[in-house]
């Protein structure tokens, strides 16, 4: 097959829709020969372009040698990648055989890139970790198989590759299988395949009973991919509403992506927050209404009744409601410089609904050289993971990641620059007894305690530092003054008062650097005592 013979709409040719799709991604640390992998299962199986070949032959970047394609260049696609001869970002490549369809991902191995490495992660079927057979297991191919695992991935090749600069040892890879086998043990994956290849070279790819290989007689990596079972997308039906559609006075519809399971017209279901109870009048989509429809599409659900939905609303199975709860554990992957920890608010992304909350405790961190968790010092760092606790202001409405990948996972953001901060699992809901509120759970909610800032007429710096400490997730008000009695009942409810009119001891020079200098003070202090002034 080739891709002349197929047109491609929206990256799936009609020709391929009725074979099965596997969604895989390669992994492992940087330098493994991922991408030449790749390149080499997308040349020998004849799934490119004659124009793309010409154009790695043509190209002064080649590490492959004299008279050699360097075939990573297929999927290294950017002109850093191409000259630092890594991959950066995620490239995603579609490609076909006779027996099956494939979506494979690329991720890079470098440890600055796990946050993308988890991304190609998050929708594969299966993994492909590549090894070195001359370096053997590092930490970061134990990093990608625990990352692997906590996404849900269950079925793994390990590809021990470049078996040519190893002079085809098979004590060698015995070596490299029986350490990594122990490793993918504790980690739940079903039945792990283990193969000697040379991607450069070609050995057990695309092509059988490797000439230089032959104490190894299991399928080339192409066949093992074209025949592996895995598990369809199941789960109960699960819709996060994305726009209210409203053309006119006589439709409203609700629309959005099918998270799992499947909706017929007439089936009941219950609308999140709330469990209110309607049933389904009509599935619209672009080329009409249909009867029934599944996960992953995309569609208009109108229900029989007026109901109060909205967007980050969910609509769900009636007969199988999600678990709605404020306090939940997740597994955690850390993504950004600043650490995670319990003195500020985080936004929790969830479906199409985004919620504030606040890390309760961090249960355990994982040591990447060991695999096991120990006890946690209090924070997560870059690319560190984690059993975390977490409570949100309102409630999530989710399933637990291991029954349903899609219901179960949230990106943590950071609420001040609105980056992507993590990537959450989330295993279930915490019960909690009524308690009183205290003191200190204010402050870890807010990320600062009680205090008073007197400005003495500095009225545009009182209006950005009072923005500043609400974009944090804190809690300030502006006052002109106030009294004792006002004040005891701010200092009581955990918030931070700005006086503007009454003078106080504070001095800087222009309003940014008072500003920063003022929130050092509030937040990593742990803010001051009513009545004292900064």
């Amino acid at each position: 097959m080739t891709p002349a013979e197929y047109e491609i709409r929206d990256g799936v040719s009609d020709a391929l829709r009725e074979k099965g799709l596997l969604r895989l991604l390669t992994c492992g640390s940087v330098d493994d020969g991922k991408s030449t992998l790749i390149g080499r299962l997308l040349y020998d199986s004849r799934s490119v372009y004659e124009d793309q070949v010409q154009s790695i032959a043509k190209s002064t970047v080649n590490r492959a040698g004299v008279g050699l394609l360097d075939l990573s260049l297929l999927t290294d696609g950017l002109r850093a990648e191409r000259e630092q001869g890594i991959t950066i970002d995620v490239a995603y490549r579609y490609f076909s055989t006779a027996k099956r369809k494939f979506i494979l991902a690329d991720t890079p191995g470098h440890e600055q890139f796990t946050r993308n490495m988890a991304t190609g992660a998050s929708t594969a079927d299966l993994a492909i970790i590549l090894i070195d057979a001359r370096h053997g297991v590092l930490p970061q191919s134990r990093r990608h198989a625990q990352i692997c695992a906590l996404l849900g991935i269950r079925h793994v090749v390990v590809a021990i590759n470049k078996m040519d600069l190893a002079a085809y040892s098979e004590a060698r890879y015995e070596e490299i299988r029986r350490e990594f086998a122990a490793i993918l043990d504790g980690l739940g994956f079903r039945d792990p395949y283990f193969l000697p290849v040379s991607a450069l070279a070609g050995d057990n790819v695309v092509t059988e009973a490797s000439a230089n290989m032959p104490w190894f007689d299991g399928p080339a990596l192409l066949e093992y991919l074209e025949t592996v079972e895995v598990e369809t997308a199941g789960g109960d039906f699960r819709m996060p509403v994305q726009l209210v559609v409203r053309p006119d006075l006589h439709f409203r519809g609700y629309a959005g992506q099918i998270a799992s399971g499947t909706v017929r017209v007439g089936d009941p279901v219950a609308i999140w927050p709330g469990g209110k109870g309607t049933r389904i009048a009509r599935i619209v989509t672009y080329d009409g209404d249909l009867k029934e429809a599944a996960a992953p599409q995309s569609v208009t659900l109108v229900l029989e009744d007026e109901l109060d939905v909205a967007r980050g609303s969910l609509i769900a199975a009636a007969e199988r409601s999600p678990i709605a709860a404020r306090r939940f554990r997740a597994d955690i992957v850390w993504m950004q410089e600043r650490p995670l920890d319990s003195a500020r608010m985080w936004l929790v992304k969830h479906g199409t609904r985004t919620v504030r909350a606040r890390l309760i405790r961090l249960h355990d961190r994982l040591d990447i050289a060991t695999l096991t968790r120990g006890a946690a010092a209090g924070a997560l760092g870059l690319n560190d993971i984690g059993l975390a606790e977490f409570e949100a202001v309102s409630p999530l409405h989710f399933d637990p990641y291991a029954a349903n990948r899609a219901m179960g996972a949230i990106i943590l953001i950071d609420p001040e620059t609105n980056a992507t901060a993590g990537a959450g699992m989330i295993r279930g809901a915490v019960e909690s007894a009524f308690r009183p509120v205290t003191a200190s759970e204010r402050a870890g909610r807010f990320g600062h305690g009680p205090g008073v800032v007197k400005l003495g007429g500095r009225r545009p710096l009182a209006s950005r530092l009072e923005r500043r400490i609400f974009d944090r997730g804190g809690v300030a008000v502006m006052r002109d003054r106030a009294s004792v009695d006002v004040l005891e009942a701010f200092h009581a409810a955990g918030v931070i008062v700005i006086l503007v009119e009454e003078a106080g001891p504070f001095r800087a020079a222009d309003d940014a650097t008072a500003c920063e200098q003022i929130l050092r003070e509030l937040f990593v202090d742990a803010g001051v005592d009513s009545g004292e002034a900064i």
